[in-house]
């Protein structure tokens, strides 16, 4: 998941205040930032990283403020230039300016959602709708948009190169969306409602993160772990073995369940899971995102559209809700069809057990496995032994790299990180050149926001003269000490999935960071992570990690054969809870300001039955209390990105197939026309370019086994 949008002057981090008596210390009377803060100045280290081991909580208040009132300065330097627009005058400026906010704002989005604490959640909540005014004085500024539209309607005359001129209508754009065709009266509405959203956004990622960690599982009865190994039964204890802990991961379905044979342990983990945000109390969200989607159908309808998610589908590469239901509707039939088939094999195999019973939720992952284990006789515990976290990074992910990009990678422990389990690497080009540095954080903790996501600390700019320092994080169980880290092969899967992104921020070749790498549309931005999951299983790629952590042993062709058949198992209920959880997105951000909502879960119910999703033993990937990606994290409207994307890099892998496979020559042409273009030209385009044709749904569903 691409979780932060990069560009300048949209950020969907809020940073905020800290104590009076700090921010003296820090900041001088014309709110100045003095040198001593770390974020004064860019970073003398490589690349400009991060200076953790020097950053305190107490310093980001002051750096933000600074940073919204240097800005704010630089917007005024622009309109208040006398001579006529010019795209020097203008663009350029804008684009260099909010430097010292980026910088704040890169490291404060970093550690209050991997590493937060009580004084950056409370920075993050108070200084949201502050932070949202600041954008709004950028983007509703008359002056500023009078020069950027008398641009854009000259912008053929300009003689400029396409990125250049491509700038100009994604500035436009973005102004239009934001409202700076408004009237000063719908102006001032507006302000106020994404004063409020920002706020809400923010106090339900807080209330999100402590009602996953309240919702854990605790029991007092080894027993009642029956069916984990002993490796994740210790991981669990406590210091004196007298409880056990089973933190909740940010999806409905948990992990563990996949293994628990007690049936009381896994309803009550499936239910702490379903429940985590619904107890009624401070972290209960459900007012919460009942107000968010309130507020968006108003904002839509001050803008012109009728909903939310028609005005956040205008720069998008669906264009309309009615495309996007038309996609999700050419899967929905097919994949309930074949989940309910699923259901039927696993009910049947439960009524030959002796004492059958009703398949319920949290039944689904472990039969399904012992499916799974008769059909294709594979067990997930013959598959993990092969799968330690860092030999499949460094041997798999990094080596398909190398591979495709030739690509090579050097950890290093001189430079500072903000949690002792980061590593760090070089990554260097197959010329030897450092094209930037690489941050993995890969272990579950209870103050690390749930799921996996790539972002940047400094994004990729010729103008700006930067380089990019990216991370991905991950939610992986930490074993216990001593013990390795041993993953699922879903885990894998997110592994390549999260460094896709990484390539494609590390082969941005822009020359405006408003355009660079991943600053796409959600509905292209998951297409390179995607594509990259397919080198997981690839031969060559798969034998030069898969190797046994104890005996040093590959892994048997006839297990790999195993895990390419069952592949394709369980992919209609995989399927059907991704439909749900994008179409419930979807009916959230498809109400107008007229439709009225009487409750969360009764709207979430009725949602589900509009869309053929109700299927009792299947729920949604996210419920809409937990819903983390819609209602804080970008994804609102855009969820259907997954599996939009993944119509692509099927289709795209199938190119692939068609031509060769993996090769240096065929990994070039990809970084060449997709991974390294950024945002510089129309992305369907862009697409048919590499394809040579428009994608086709057929490879999707034939990977998905549903044709």
């Amino acid at each position: 998941m691409k979780q932060i949008a990069a560009f300048a002057l949209i950020s969907v981090v809020i940073l905020t205040t800290s104590c009076q008596k700090e921010e003296k210390k820090v900041v001088t009377e014309d709110n100045t930032l003095l040198a001593s803060n770390p974020f004064a100045k860019a970073s003398e280290l490589p690349f400009q990283a991060p200076d953790f081991n020097a950053i305190k909580d107490s310093d980001f208040q002051p750096a933000m403020d600074a940073g919204m009132k240097e800005q704010l300065k630089e917007i005024e330097a622009i309109v208040s230039n006398p001579e006529p627009a010019t795209f020097e005058n203008t663009f350029i400026p804008l684009e260099k300016s909010g430097q010292l906010l980026n910088r704040v704002r890169a490291v404060f989005g970093l550690l209050s959602s991997a590493n937060t604490n009580p004084e950056l959640q409370a920075i993050q909540e108070t200084q949201a709708p502050k932070f949202a005014a600041h954008r709004d004085a950028i983007y509703l500024n008359p002056e500023l948009f009078k020069r950027v539209e008398t641009l854009y309607n000259t912008r053929e005359t300009l003689n400029l190169d396409a990125e250049s001129s491509h700038l100009i209508e994604y500035y436009y754009q973005r102004f239009i969306l934001s409202g700076a065709n408004l009237e000063e009266a719908e102006k001032t509405k507006l302000k106020k409602l994404n004063g409020e959203v920002a706020s809400l956004s923010a106090k339900f990622t807080n209330q999100l993160l402590a009602a996953a960690k309240a919702g854990a599982l605790v029991v007092d009865n080894k027993e009642a772990l029956a069916g984990l190994s002993d490796a994740e039964i210790d991981a669990a204890a406590n210091e004196d073995k007298t409880q056990w802990t089973i933190p909740l991961q940010n999806t409905t379905q948990q992990p563990d369940l996949q293994n628990l044979t007690n049936r009381d342990t896994r309803e009550k983990l499936f239910k702490n899971s379903w429940t985590r945000a619904e107890q009624g109390d401070e972290n209960d969200t459900r007012k919460t995102i009942e107000r968010i989607a309130e507020i968006r159908a108003e904002q839509a309808s001050i803008l012109g559209f009728k909903t939310y998610a028609e005005w956040k589908l205008q720069d998008q590469m669906a264009k309309t809700p009615e495309a996007v239901l038309d996609f999700l509707g050419q899967l929905i039939p097919a994949a309930t069809a074949k989940a309910k088939s699923e259901a039927a094999d696993i009910q049947a195999l439960i009524d030959s057990q002796n004492g059958g019973f009703k398949l319920e939720d949290w039944d689904w992952n472990l039969y399904s496995e012992q499916v799974r284990k008769a059909r294709y006789d594979l067990d997930e515990s013959q598959i993990k032994p092969y799968f330690e976290l860092y030999n499949v990074l460094e041997n798999g992910v990094f080596y398909a790299a190398n591979q495709l990009y030739g690509l090579t990678f050097k950890e290093r422990k001189d430079l500072p990180v903000y949690q002792e389990d980061v590593r760090v690497y070089d990554v260097m080009d197959k010329d030897g050149s450092q094209i930037g540095l690489f941050y993995g954080d890969y272990f579950k903790r209870d103050n690390k926001s749930g799921g996996a996501w790539m972002s940047n600390l400094i994004e990729q700019s010729k103008l700006l003269g930067t380089q990019p320092v990216i991370y991905n994080v991950c939610n992986y169980t930490k074993p216990a000490e001593g013990q390795p880290a041993l993953i699922s092969f879903d885990d894998v899967t997110t592994l390549f999935h999260e460094f896709g992104h990484a390539l494609h921020g590390f082969f941005a070749d822009q020359q405006y960071v408003s355009l660079s790498g991943t600053n796409t549309p959600r509905d292209f931005v998951e297409f390179p992570s995607q594509f990259n999951e397919h080198w997981a299983l690839y031969p060559s790629i798969l034998k030069n990690y898969a190797f046994h952590y104890k005996t040093g042993e590959a892994m048997p062709q006839t297990l790999i054969d195993k895990i390419k058949k069952a592949s394709t198992f369980n992919q209609g209920y995989a399927l059907t809870e991704a439909l749900s959880a994008a179409s419930l997105d979807m009916e959230w951000h498809t109400l107008t300001k007229e439709d009225t909502i009487e409750d969360a879960d009764s709207f979430e119910k009725a949602a589900l039955i509009r869309t053929h999703l109700n299927l009792k033993e299947v729920p949604p990937r996210y419920r809409s209390s937990y819903f983390l990606h819609i209602w804080s994290n970008g994804y609102a409207a855009g969820y259907y990105a997954y599996l939009w994307t993944e119509m692509l890099d099927n289709d795209a892998f199938a190119w692939f197939e068609e031509n060769g496979g993996l090769t240096p020559e065929n990994g070039q042409r990809f970084r060449d026309m997709i991974l390294s273009r950024g945002n510089t030209e129309a992305f369907g385009k862009l697409y048919h370019d590499f394809r040579g044709q428009e994608p086709s749904i057929e490879p999707l569903l034939k990977n998905r086994s549903l044709k």
